[in-house]
Formats: C-alpha cells, sequence, structure tokens
C-alpha cells in the first residue's frame, strides 16, 4: 500500500486509480483481497486485468472492491480455446456472465491473433455472447511479439512464435464487424 500511497495525488488529477495485473492476479486471492480492501478504505478507485480463469468463489469475495474488471476473452470455442490456452474456457464465460449480471463494471478486451481468433465464427460469437450478457463496449487489442524474450529468458516455448501482428486493415473489418453486430468498439487498450 506504501507504493500504491504514492501516487495517490496522480489518481485524484486523473480520476484514475489502480489496475491489479499479471500474470493472472486472481491467482493470489488472499492478496489481492487485502489490497482491495486498503484501496477500498483509503477511497482509492480499482481495477483487475483478468483472463476470469478462477473459482467463481474467488471473483465473488473481490467483487464488491473491484471498480472495473478488464475481462479478457479470447476464443469462444471450448476445444480450441483448450488447445491455445491448455484449459477449458467454461469457467472464463460462467464467471463473466455472473459477473454482469451482478452488475459490476465490464471493459471486455480481445486480443486478435491471426490465424488463432480472429476468423469470423469466433469474431461474430464474441459479440453474440457479450451482448447476451448487456455489454456494449470491446476493446480488440492487437497481437504483438512482446512476450517472446520474456518467454526466452524463463526457459519456455512460446507457441505461437511464428505468429505476426494483425495488419491495420485487419483490425479494421474485425472492428467494423463488431460494430455491425452493436458493440462500441475501440482498438487499443486504455
Amino acid at each position: 500500500m506504501k507504493e500504491i500511497e504514492k501516487d495517490v495525488i496522480f489518481y485524484d488529477e486523473s480520476e484514475g486509480g489502480v489496475t491489479f495485473s499479471g500474470g493472472e492476479p486472481l491467482m493470489q486471492p488472499g492478496f489481492l483481497n487485502a489490497l482491495l480492501e486498503d484501496c477500498r478504505e483509503k477511497n482509492i478507485q480499482t481495477a483487475v486485468d483478468t483472463c476470469g480463469y478462477a473459482p467463481y468463489e474467488t471473483i465473488n469475495r473481490i467483487n464488491g472492491k473491484v471498480d472495473l474488471f478488464l475481462y479478457d476473452i479470447k476464443m469462444m470455442d471450448d476445444k480450441k480455446h483448450r488447445k491455445y490456452t491448455g484449459v477449458s474456457n467454461k469457467p472464463i464465460l460462467e464467471n463473466f456472465r455472473k459477473l454482469a449480471e451482478s452488475g459490476r463494471s465490464l471493459l471486455v478486451r480481445f486480443a486478435i491473433i491471426p490465424g488463432v481468433n480472429d476468423d469470423v465464427d469466433n469474431v461474430t460469437k464474441t459479440a453474440e455472447f457479450i451482448l447476451s450478457c448487456g455489454i456494449k463496449q470491446i476493446d480488440i487489442l492487437p497481437y504483438h511479439r512482446a512476450g517472446i524474450e520474456k518467454y526466452k529468458s524463463l526457459g519456455k516455448a512460446y507457441k505461437i512464435e511464428k505468429i505476426e501482428p494483425p495488419s491495420d486493415q485487419d483490425l479494421r473489418a474485425i472492428k467494423e464487424r463488431l460494430m455491425a453486430l452493436g458493440l462500441r468498439v475501440k482498438i487499443g487498450g486504455g
């Protein structure tokens, strides 16, 4: 909290706050909950950047202490999701729906990875899903190769090393498709 409190003047002036990201902040629920409680006591706004892969009890424990969930949705097809991430998307989508039903502020972040999740079917199903949850805004984030060196330094294989970032034209086409389905769309996060 001492580190967080050093920037209170900036939060006040910008009407911003603290974003907990990672890795995955839900993997350290006790620590995250304690920080969120302290931020709430000090009137510091909070955001949690998550993929939502956690037991709902973990999310529910912090739910009332989070001002905004930045929620990553990658793929709607469970089999494909397992192939690329190693886990099912079922708890991710169920947690998203429950958060939306609870009235929490949610911003979907959809990282566009060429050849993995940028096909018309996935883009359409993603839009339909989030609209069915009452969410009307999505940020599309172009895949970037910044993680390659980090993986190498950790001695891990980066399974999509050969994939190139999407072109501006491809991003515009995805944006137009999402907008045609009824979403407000922004390219890039923020």
